[in-house]
């Protein structure tokens, strides 16, 4: 029996973006407050000591999204690929590796973590009170690693597959159960950061069981067991494809460690010290996190679309998802910037302070206003850079997820606070915005031109009259 067309080639580009974003949006914020609830219920029971130590572990975290996204969206988007070119069984037999690598480096990274978390920790700034926190969270949750890598991977390539509410669904389930445990394990169990800890172990778990679940339910391919296979090949085509995002959460890595150790350093020449700026650089970064975790859940709800019309040469159809999912991120940055902008202090105090409140406050809230002011242009440069990856041309991707983190904003924090302090590393990240949106732009205007000349000379074959 002949096949259904994918929906993805002919419907409404306002209504596929809305059923595959809106879904992913959710998980992707679910994902994000993981860390957010964490770090709220943490601040309420141990002040900024406990969030200065995850704030030093997060990098940890953030290489596992590395792994995950490299991985993940790697699988998804060749995946949608094939379904474009209706190659079937190379899509099957992509899922299959993909499904395996995830495994694989999920329990690798984690054995990692075990074995070095202390100069791992330490390295990433950590020392004193800070450093006993850090290792008591660490050493928990480095348990939870592989079912994150698992988790999300699966549930990239179930949004790829035509099932974004699943996707949703497989992290809505454990970040509940991490919300519900996070107070009995943290104040009534008396088990402070290790309970957070455990509350979000148990919760990845949960969730990366329902991904699992998943494996026999795909639509468009059916998974068999010679699928399962892994090859230096295949792990080569996967991270070339889902290198823009993997490198971007490399680089933010670098970011947080560079970071952290320049507020260590500048913080105690200022009257903050060291704890000061870590806590409240971390809250923010925390709270920003979950508006970027909005602009990814839109490239991942944009990126199935504009792979498979990419493959079925629909230009047109490209380059409407990308307009439209543009015109969304904006709506959203805008309105956080304004929030942030201008209720900082409300944003702050959900998440505690502690000792030296007067100053704590007057740190985060200068940090968080002058940090986050061009967030909108971050998003245009994370759609961007997403979107290279999404019709297959991963190393324009690369290049352009590095644009910012690597060659922009990492400089810029090594060399602003010698003239300025410590207000140089918080005027670091609005500079390196605007020089990223610069270089987007280019990459993206010339690209949108290609794929109008495509288009045109495809349409003006179309119409040329065929001789017999």
């Amino acid at each position: 029996m002949e096949k259904q067309e994918n929906p993805l080639g002919y419907k409404k580009i306002s209504s596929l973006l809305a059923s595959f974003a809106i879904p992913s949006i959710v998980a992707m914020v679910v994902s994000s407050l993981y860390n957010v609830v964490d770090q709220v219920f943490i601040g309420q029971g141990a002040g900024y000591y406990g969030n200065a130590a995850t704030t030093v572990a997060f990098p940890l975290t953030t290489i596992c999204m590395a792994i995950t996204l490299t991985i993940g969206i790697g699988t998804a988007a060749q995946y949608s690929l094939y379904l474009g070119e209706k190659k079937e069984e190379e899509a099957a037999r992509t899922v299959g590796g993909g499904i395996c690598m995830m495994i694989l480096f999920g329990v690798l990274y984690a054995v990692i973590i075990s074995i070095f978390y202390k100069p791992l920790l330490e390295s990433f700034g950590a020392s004193g009170k800070t450093l006993e926190y850090a290792i008591t969270y660490t050493q928990i949750t480095a348990i939870g690693m592989p079912f994150i890598v698992i988790m999300n991977g699966i549930s990239n390539v179930a949004r790829a597959d035509g099932s974004p509410m699943y996707s949703m669904m497989t992290m809505l389930i454990g970040a509940v159960i991490n919300t519900i445990l996070d107070p009995i394990f943290i104040f009534t169990l008396d088990l402070g950061v290790a309970g957070a800890a455990w509350a979000t172990v148990i919760g990845q778990v949960v969730s990366c069981a329902a991904a699992v679940f998943y494996i026999k339910r795909f639509k468009r391919i059916t998974l068999k067991k010679e699928h399962f296979t892994i090859s230096f090949a295949q792990i080569g085509k996967t991270c070339m494809m889902g290198m823009s995002n993997g490198l971007t959460q490399v680089a933010i890595t670098f970011v947080q460690i560079v970071m952290n150790l320049s507020l260590v350093h500048y913080g105690k020449l200022s009257v903050y010290g060291a704890d000061i700026p870590l806590g409240g650089s971390g809250i923010v970064m925390k709270v920003n996190a979950i508006i970027l975790s909005v602009i990814i859940g839109i490239t991942q709800g944009m990126q199935p679309i504009v792979g498979f019309n990419y493959g079925a040469k629909k230009y047109d159809r490209v380059k409407s998802v990308y307009k439209l999912a543009i015109i969304c991120e904006l709506a959203i940055t805008v309105t956080g910037t304004l929030i942030f902008q201008f209720f900082p202090q409300y944003v702050l105090s959900i998440f505690g302070s502690g000792e030296n409140e007067e100053l704590y406050f007057e740190f985060s809230v200068l940090f968080m206003r002058t940090f986050l002011v061009m967030l909108p242009l971050t998003g245009i440069q994370m759609i961007s850079s997403n979107f290279f990856a999404a019709i297959g041309k991963p190393v324009k991707g690369a290049v352009l997820s590095l644009t910012r983190q690597v060659f922009f904003l990492i400089p810029l924090i090594l060399i602003l606070p010698v003239f300025m302090g410590i207000t140089g590393i918080m005027m670091s990240s609005p500079i390196a915005d605007l020089a990223s949106f610069i270089t987007v732009m280019i990459f993206i205007v010339y690209e949108m031109r290609a794929m109008t000349k495509a288009s045109s000379a495809a349409q003006n074959a179309d119409s040329k009259p065929q001789t017999s």
